[in-house]
């Protein structure tokens, strides 16, 4: 591209963006952060943007059969921001098994503990006394501390906790001699350029918000147990016998199905024969690190490649208990969604090496790894292992702040879902989320996406973080194509993966990468009140031809579908994108040419969601 046409793009981009600044509203903290110059109109991070980091060493023993979790977590933390740190905020998250924390999540009795018991904590090679620090439910502070621009700070601290054995909020034993360990760290919490320090406690209800880190972590086990972990496993040859080693290493390199552990395997000898064996993982750019661990999983395994340029391949896994029968078909499922991601939505190369999707007992996303219940029906395991996967790209690849805008990820997850699902499975119509949001739409409880999650529960935090942005994500793909959305959410994910994204910075970039102001739809659908509800007004027949008028009863743009039935049987469909409503109009007349008697005229389709569907059917005599 010569540098006229750079400067005529650039222009275009520049009118698209500040027209979006006028048009929604910014709350002022968001204001400041445009001030401030570390977010910018144009969607890319702002010339001043910066974001803290960590190193993680975690050295862990976990004892399965008194689920006791000890260890030492040695962190060195880099401020990157311009101000000086007076406090470091911690987050402790298995402090929601505390007795006395204020949670959402119902625990049962016998799981209340004493939490995250703090055997000692050295700053910066010095030991502290227990006064030093303050722990209030899940968050722990650590006052009287000056750590200013460009400078670290080290903490080693020693810890040990219990693991929660039912009351399984996305980590637990799953059953005994299997458990999905996350969340089992003292780390710090996020400063970031919007809030400072994030103080939002772990209710148990709203996910996850982590600095991009690097973390190595060492974790001991007694002997025939083995480990699955975010990272690569850095030494296989020493914690598993020859044989196993060297069905890993065809897993990486076959398009085939491996099976690295089978029924006949728990029988032998798969680790090596100490005591305890030590497990040694490295994870690197990545929000967070969880591991899993049993003595009597089976393990399939394959690989694809994801980059056709560089050939890089992922491995994927399932690890599951064998009397669970649908599992033998998630290792199908999981390798299918990771090749449609990376090659059809949001084509864009699997960025990890790994994906492992555990049988546990939620429904959980973890870097690399996926904790999933079993199911019996076909459909719903698909679709619960396609949702989960696709969650690596939001909130993983993207650093996301689940905690305040859970929609940023889970609606992504959502329309991945809806999307992937048929590719697997051709049969699959899937409807997650619609009919609650029919059903709820302009009620008391339904409010605008925007809204933050943190002061949303039940019904409101479902619909606002699943179907609804599902919709607003699924209406601009189609409004924009899927190559010009492509473009545009790929213009996205490079300017922020590795980063922070906010809502505006999302808005911002799709509008800069599409080239187009679609600001009058992000106002309608993420930040207005209203329902979506369009009806068939009239059907009039006229020369060789019918006009049909579609009336937008509501306030939500939603897509034209309109299945048409003539005299003979025959039937025709006509779809028409939310560009229809750009101008602001309440009606649209659509011609229909044709010689042929309609009868009968429907309105809508499974995604185009309608909350009074009483005005669809229009028949003629």
């Amino acid at each position: 591209m010569n540098s006229m046409k750079l400067i005529v793009t650039a222009c275009a981009l520049f009118l698209a963006s500040a027209s979006f600044a006028q048009q929604l509203f910014v709350p002022k903290n968001i204001q400041a952060a445009y001030q401030k110059g570390t977010r910018s109109s144009d969607g890319k991070p702002g010339k001043n943007y910066w974001q803290n980091t960590a190193s993680y060493r975690l050295n862990v023993s976990f004892a399965p059969d008194t689920r006791m979790i000890s260890g030492t977590v040695n962190i060195n933390y880099v401020n990157n921001s311009p101000d000086t740190l007076k406090q470091i905020w911690f987050k402790l998250y298995p402090n929601l098994y505390k007795k006395g924390t204020p949670r959402q999540s119902k625990i049962s009795p016998e799981d209340l503990t004493d939490g995250v018991s703090i055997d000692s904590m050295w700053v910066n090679e010095m030991l502290v006394n227990n006064k030093a620090y303050d722990i209030d439910g899940t968050n722990m502070t650590l006052n009287r501390q000056s750590v200013v621009h460009g400078q670290s700070i080290r903490f080693k601290i020693n810890y040990h906790y219990i693991l929660n054995k039912t009351s399984h909020v996305r980590t637990g034993e799953i059953e005994p001699n299997a458990d999905f360990i996350a969340y089992f760290f003292p780390r710090v919490a996020v400063y970031d350029d919007i809030d400072g320090w994030n103080r939002f406690p772990y209710n148990g209800s709203q996910e996850f918000y982590n600095d991009f880190s690097n973390f190595e972590a060492f974790i001991t086990v007694p002997k025939k147990f083995v480990v699955w972990a975010t990272g690569d496993l850095q030494n296989a040859k020493e914690v598993m016998n020859p044989i196993y080693v060297q069905r890993i290493q065809k897993a990486e390199m076959s398009d085939g199905i491996t099976t690295i552990i089978d029924s006949s395997d728990l029988k032998q000898s798969i680790t090596t024969d100490r005591p305890f064996n030590t497990w040694h993982f490295v994870a690197n750019d990545v929000t967070d690190f969880v591991f899993a661990t049993s003595d009597h999983y089976i393990w399939k395994s394959s690989s694809l490649i994801v980059d056709p340029v560089s050939k890089r391949r992922t491995r994927v896994d399932a690890v599951f208990n064998p009397k669970h029968k649908d599992y033998f078909e998630v290792i199908n499922d999981a390798r299918k969604t990771v090749e449609a991601m990376s090659y059809q939505f949001p084509k864009w190369p699997y960025p990890y090496s790994h994906e492992t999707v555990f049988d546990g007992l939620d429904q959980m996303e973890y870097p690399m790894m996926v904790n999933d219940n079993p199911v019996e029906a076909r459909d719903e395991s698909i679709e619960l292992t396609d949702h989960e996967i696709f969650h690596t790209m939001f909130p993983f690849y993207m650093g996301i702040n689940e905690t305040k805008y859970a929609w940023m990820d889970e609606g992504w997850a959502t329309i991945g879902e809806w999307l992937i699902s048929p590719m697997i499975d051709t049969t699959i119509v899937d409807e997650y989320g619609v009919a609650p949001y029919e059903m709820s739409a302009a009620s008391e409880i339904d409010l605008p996406i925007t809204t933050l999650s943190t002061q949303l529960t039940g019904t409101s935090y479902f619909l606002n973080s699943y179907p609804k942005p599902a919709f607003g994500y699924l209406y601009a793909k189609d409004m924009l194509g899927d190559s010009l959305f492509t473009k545009a959410l790929h213009y996205y994910i490079q300017q922020w993966h590795g980063k922070h994204p906010i809502p505006y910075d999302f808005f911002n970039c799709m509008n800069a990468g599409a080239g187009k102001n679609m600001s009058w739809f992000w106002k309608k659908w993420f930040f207005d009140n209203g329902e979506p509800d369009l009806a068939i007004t009239s059907v009039s027949n006229k020369l060789k031809s019918y006009s049909i008028t579609i009336t937008s009863k509501g306030t939500k743009p939603v897509p034209i579908d309109l299945t048409i039935t003539y005299v003979d049987k025959s039937i025709s469909k006509v779809h028409r994108s939310i560009a229809v409503w750009e101008k602001g109009n309440s009606t649209v007349s659509i011609t229909i040419p044709t010689s042929e008697k309609i009868t009968k005229v429907e309105l809508g389709s499974t995604y185009s969601v309608d909350a009074n569907k009483k005005d669809n059917i229009f028949i003629l005599k």
